[in-house]
């Protein structure tokens, strides 16, 4: 009995060792895993994952809170949009709100996340100690907050390098549009043109030829302007055709229906287009100024369009805007966007001020942006002998008319007799600009009388020479201005010839006593209509070849230079 006993006592502790043991074992596991909660860094599992996590189901360590703006006690969800950093509109990219701020929120999590994760610890072990009644209840009473306040969390797939960048620059941008809030929303200080650009919320209503810049509630601000975004101030007849546009302050507005990401920049085609000259100096060279920093990202709305206007400079457009042009004057939409500019910038006649100019933009810039667009292959002018067998090209604007040149046969003979190649080519308003500029582009020297042929200036390259014939009746100054300066500017070499008054067709119409040839300038107080009429409509030009022929010859000349 003694044995059976003694074994049955041998079962009983061994399986009280067992138990023992496995008593240990659970409670080694415990303590472990208690350390690894409270030293570890369990919330960086959730970068693995490939999905977003809401609010409710995330660590608190990981939550951006509410934060309380301590001047007026309201919360930032609460703010208006102007002193909301997190607010983000809408726009073309189909991206929800929460997505685009992104960049803001990362960067909130990342500088408030050491902190958040002591308290985490803390609240972890005040749990495992038997301390979670508290904590429940906080957590119950936060849950109202959660359910109403989703977060998309970044995670491996969305959160890099680039992000944090971004999350700068839109700070970057923040500060910067609060820049723009300090200033007038134009800029009426240009002799030629009036300009207003705004950054921030834009409504633009065609229907009411209207652009609002909305103001938070707060704001004091109560800005109201009148402007016509055609660069020709002050001349009330060019401008009585060119629709007026009010661009004010404002805290109320119409709904949005069509939302832009990129600059919008309204102005207008009336005026004096048509003319070859007035389509430069106007429209063209303003419109390169003002949106060639967006490279291609910028959309064009143009009140009192024509549509064959556009048609003809459609490699142009398509060159500065990737986007459909928009005829603000048939469009019934509600257009906002976060950057716009009513208004071309404009200086001189057809010249850039790079003063002045956005990214100090050139004539020179303007030259080579015309010959891309219209993919001309000469940059630069060839020297004398360079191409074997090839005679430098002169190309003569003529004109079919006004300011015709009566002895044309001559001049093509002489030009020949010193060694030129000539071409003579009509320019106007009906000319196929693509060819026109192929032609233009492949001569080393261009000459015409004082007129909008003149104009085809802009597809030369580089070191070629302009020749401008001046009429008769004190016209240096205006032929200096509208041609002599911007072929500087442009690169090109520059020669100015006055015509003597046995050279003007006036001389068939008054005695060679008559004020018109021994004081043309008094002519000048009449105003500049009767200078067109009398100057320009009304005379033609006889070249005096020998006369002319040391210019000719000073362009070859330079060729060897």
């Amino acid at each position: 009995m003694k044995a059976v006993e003694r074994a049955k006592l041998v079962r009983s502790l061994r399986q009280e060792s067992r138990r023992l043991r496995l008593l240990v074992l659970v409670i080694g596991f415990f303590l472990v895993t208690l350390t690894f909660v409270v030293v570890s860094k369990p919330d960086a599992l959730l970068f693995n994952l490939n999905g977003r996590l809401s609010v409710d189901k995330a660590p608190r360590s990981l939550l951006i809170r509410q934060r309380v703006q301590p001047a007026s006690g309201r919360s930032a969800d609460t703010l208006p949009a102007a002193e909301n950093p997190n607010a983000v509109e809408e726009d073309d990219g189909g991206e929800d709100a929460s997505s685009k701020a992104t960049g803001y929120e990362e960067k909130m999590l990342l500088s408030s996340e050491p902190e958040q994760r002591k308290n985490e610890e803390e609240a972890t072990t005040s749990e495992l100690l038997g301390g979670g009644d508290e904590e429940d209840k906080k957590r119950e009473e936060n849950d109202g907050y959660q359910q109403h306040h989703k977060l998309n969390l970044p995670t491996v797939s969305n959160y890099t390098v680039h992000d944090a960048e971004d999350a700068d620059n839109g700070k970057l941008e923040e500060t910067d549009n609060v820049e723009w809030s300090k200033k007038p929303l134009c800029d009426f200080s240009n002799f030629r043109t009036n300009v207003c650009e705004m950054r921030g919320n834009i409504r633009i209503h065609p229907n009411a030829s209207s652009v609002m810049y909305m103001e938070p509630a707060s704001s004091q601000r109560d800005e109201l302007w009148k402007v016509k975004p055609y660069p020709r101030k002050g001349d009330e007849l060019c401008l009585s055709h060119v629709t007026e546009l009010t661009v004010k302050s404002s805290k109320v507005a119409p709904e949005c229906t069509k939302f832009h990401n990129v600059p919008v920049v309204v102005f207008a085609l009336t005026g004096y287009t048509g003319n070859l000259f007035h389509d430069f100096t106007d429209v063209l060279v303003p419109l390169f100024t003002t949106a060639s920093e967006f490279n291609g990202e910028v959309q064009f709305l143009i009140t009192d369009m024509a549509i064959w206007w556009t048609r003809k400079y459609k490699v142009v457009f398509d060159k500065l805007s990737k986007y459909p042009l928009i005829d603000f004057n048939n469009d019934d939409q509600v257009h906002c966007a976060k950057h716009a500019i009513v208004g071309l910038h404009a200086y001189m006649e057809f010249t850039i001020d790079s003063s002045k100019a956005p990214h100090n933009y050139s004539m020179v810039d303007f030259n080579r942006f015309m010959r891309r667009t219209y993919s001309l292959p000469r940059d630069v002018v060839s020297a004398l002998g360079e191409v074997p067998r090839t005679k430098p090209r002169l190309l003569i604007i003529s004109r079919q008319r006004t300011r015709m040149f009566l002895n044309l046969g001559e001049i093509v003979a002489m030009a020949e007799e010193i060694g030129y190649e000539v071409v003579v080519e009509e320019a106007n308003v009906s000319s196929d600009l693509s060819h026109f500029g192929k032609v233009v582009n492949s001569v080393d020297v261009m000459m015409g009388v004082h007129g909008a042929g003149l104009t085809n200036c802009v597809f030369l390259p580089q070191n070629a020479t302009l020749i401008q014939i001046v009429p008769w009746g004190g016209l240096d100054w205006i032929s200096r201005i509208d041609f002599g300066n911007p072929a500087e500017q442009m690169g090109l070499w520059y020669k100015h010839y006055s015509i003597g008054v046995h050279e003007s067709s006036l001389t068939d119409q008054y005695p060679l006593d008559h004020e018109i040839f021994t004081n043309p300038l008094l002519f000048h107080k009449h105003g500049f209509e009767f200078i067109r009429q009398t100057f320009m409509d009304k005379q033609n030009v006889r070249l005096d070849c020998n006369r002319f022929r040391p210019l000719l010859l000073e362009a070859l000349d330079q060729l060897n230079q």
